[in-house]
This record gives structure tokens, sequence and C-alpha cells, in this order.
């Protein structure tokens, strides 16, 4: 069922160690099927370098098994959450990235200092409350507080990002680490200047509308 999302999904996991963003058995990605509103998504506790598509579960919105022998992941009720109330969201991806859940662990935003986070996220990276692990109490708090943004930050724990397919959740989450290293290196020299809100405006834009091909 689903094997070409499956295979995706699996291969999008591979970036998550590639770029640092995860330890061990941490973080997970999703991605919901938009013709059938099944959902892929990790399981519960497997190693990234174990991962195979067909260890990938499948559920419906409700959370239920279709296909998969394994549990799928811890975070799987958030997700679902998530979906069903951003129709507009087909990937979401969970991560604890090191330079970025420094700013959570704080309770901080990551502000507008670099034309990067105008690009990808239109503005300030917010942060949300703190929730539990295992219901849907951090996608409740992911829905409430991202924003027009495709990532929030969660106090005390990580980053969500979300996108229009995974691969595009899976870019936001490279690029929130990204962003979030160089914006905690800039404030180790100083106090960086925000990007005024309407050249924020033009540059989201122009990324958005005319960058790439």
């Amino acid at each position: 069922m689903l094997e070409a999302l499956r295979v995706e999904v699996c291969a999008l996991h591979s970036e998550l160690p590639k770029n640092d963003l995860v330890r061990w058995t941490g973080g997970n990605v999703s991605a919901r099927d938009p013709q059938t509103g099944l959902v892929v998504i990790k399981p519960s506790g497997v190693r990234y370098e174990d991962l195979k598509p067909e260890h990938l579960v499948v559920v419906d919105p409700n959370g239920k098994i279709v296909e998969g022998n394994l549990k799928p992941s811890s975070d799987t009720a958030s997700h679902l959450y998530i979906y069903r109330h951003r129709p507009d969201v087909n990937g979401v991806v969970h991560t604890h990235s090191p330079y970025a859940t420094a700013f959570a662990a704080n309770g901080k935003a990551i502000p507008v200092y670099l034309t990067a986070i105008a690009d990808e996220f239109g503005g300030a990276i917010p942060c949300g409350g703190f929730a539990l692990i295992g219901g849907e109490e951090i996608g409740k708090v992911v829905v409430e507080s991202i924003g027009t943004s495709v990532a929030v930050l969660l106090k005390n724990h990580g980053v969500f990002t979300i996108g229009k397919n995974a691969p595009a959740a899976v870019k936001a989450a490279v690029m929130v680490e990204d962003v979030a290293r160089a914006v905690w290196l800039a404030l180790q020299i100083g106090q960086p200047e925000e990007i005024p809100a309407e050249q924020v405006a033009k540059l989201h834009d122009r990324y958005t509308n005319v960058y790439g091909q």
C-alpha cells in the first residue's frame, strides 16, 4: 500500500541524521496521501540506518493502523491532528535539532535577523508552549502557534515543520536548524537588527514566486 510514498518517506528520513537534525531514534517524518487521506509515518524506536520502506506504518486520519507490523511513532496523534486541521499540509517533520532546540528550551522565537529566515519562513519562527508527548496535545500547540510559518518551536521540546508535501517539510526542518545556528553565532558577537516587516514581505514573495525554475 502506498509503495511510492513509503519509498519517498523512507529516503527523506535519511536526510535528518545527514543534516544533524536527530540523534539515535528521535524525530520523525510523515506524509499524507492526498488521494486517500492515509498517512505514512516512521515506526517508533527504529534506528534510521535500519529503516526500510516496508517498516513504515500506514494509518488512517484517526490513527487506526491500516498496514504495518510495527507500532507507529509516539508523535502519530499529533501529526494526525495537524493534518486534520491543516488540509493544505501533506508533510510533517519533528526534530530535536540542537541550535533550534536551544531556542525552544528558552521559550524564544527566532527573529528575522537573516534574509534566509524571511525567504523560507516569511517572518519570525514562533515558539509555542509546552505539551506532553503521546497524544494530540503537541499537535494542538503546533496548529495554534505556527501561524503562516512552515516551522514552529515547542517550548522545552524541539521543532515541528510542515509542508505541501514531505520533501518541503524536510527542507523547512533543515533550514530551521541552519538559521538557528547562524542566529546563535550572531548573538555571541552582538545584537543583530531585525529586518523590517515590509522588506521581509518582499523577500518572501520573491523567494516564493520568482526564485527557482
